[in-house]
């Protein structure tokens, strides 16, 4: 008895040691370039400095975390690079969105995003600049929320407002004086989306950007979008249909190219019988 006890404790105490191994890599990750000391990580996670120690030595020894010269502030590691590659190689959508995208920003000379869908954020897996206003950074890898952003709200329309919860934080916060921070007010943004089959980000996520998003429906529900960003004041009437045709016949290329999600095959067996 004593003895299926202590495996079934065992158990639980590495599930909970991979749970806290996953929450101090995202934690390291969404600081970028900014070290944290031992002391900022154990307040995080709400563990003992002990533990998180133990924990991050590991991690340093195997390359997912990395220590300055002193020995006393950490950032993420090189293996999470490569993990982070290997990803993005292997992906099967990624290569066909890749050219595409590259093509549509060549066409409208303006800067298109792929995004994923995560929980409360998108993700972004590729980002081509364009030549006018290049960025001193890449997107790439990048997490933003998704209620802020043209990618995720194109994304979050293609949800009913029960399913909402899943992608959205306890409370909307601020990234600029245009975000939507009132659920009543986002829904309703999202219904217009739904309805004109494009969203539309107003300088909510970045101050002196607007960007239109389109969801990509190779998979139920979408989880995938691509879109484009143009410096306020925006574009007028003309040049917005002008976007929105582009993003639309790059979506429609990219999903006729894309592998067929199982779960948009129809059941070719039912009604086969007599």
């Amino acid at each position: 008895m004593s003895t299926v006890s202590n495996a079934q404790e065992t158990g639980v105490r590495d599930v909970k040691s991979a749970a806290r191994t996953v929450e101090l890599l995202e934690l390291l990750a969404a600081r970028r370039n900014r070290p944290a000391r031992l002391r900022e990580l154990s307040e995080a996670l709400g563990a003992p400095r002990s533990s998180v120690y133990a924990l991050i030595r590991t991690l340093v020894e195997r390359g997912w975390v990395r220590v300055d010269a002193t020995g006393t502030q950490y950032s993420i590691g090189i293996r999470a690079l490569l993990a982070g590659t290997t990803y993005l190689d292997t992906d099967p959508y990624l290569r066909i969105v890749q050219p595409l995208i590259t093509e549509l920003s060549a066409e409208l000379d303006e800067t298109i995003h792929y995004g994923r869908l995560d929980r409360a954020d998108v993700v972004y897996l590729a980002t081509k600049e364009s030549s006018r206003y290049i960025r001193p950074f890449s997107r790439v890898g990048r997490r933003l929320p998704a209620y802020s952003t043209a990618l995720g709200k194109a994304l979050l329309a293609e949800r009913g407002e029960s399913a909402l919860d899943a992608h959205l934080p306890g409370q909307l916060t601020p990234l600029t004086p245009n975000t939507l921070t009132d659920r009543a007010a986002l829904v309703a943004d999202l219904e217009r989306a739904r309805d004109r089959g494009y969203a539309v980000d107003g300088g909510e996520n970045s101050a002196g950007i607007t960007c239109f998003g389109v969801a990509l429906r190779y998979t139920s529900p979408a989880s995938d979008a691509i879109s484009c960003s143009v410096p306020l004041p925006g574009p007028d009437e003309t040049r917005t249909a002008e976007i929105v045709e582009a993003l639309e016949r790059t979506r429609l290329a990219i999903e006729r190219m894309a592998p067929v999600d199982p779960a948009l095959e129809p059941d070719l067996s039912a009604g086969s019988g007599g």
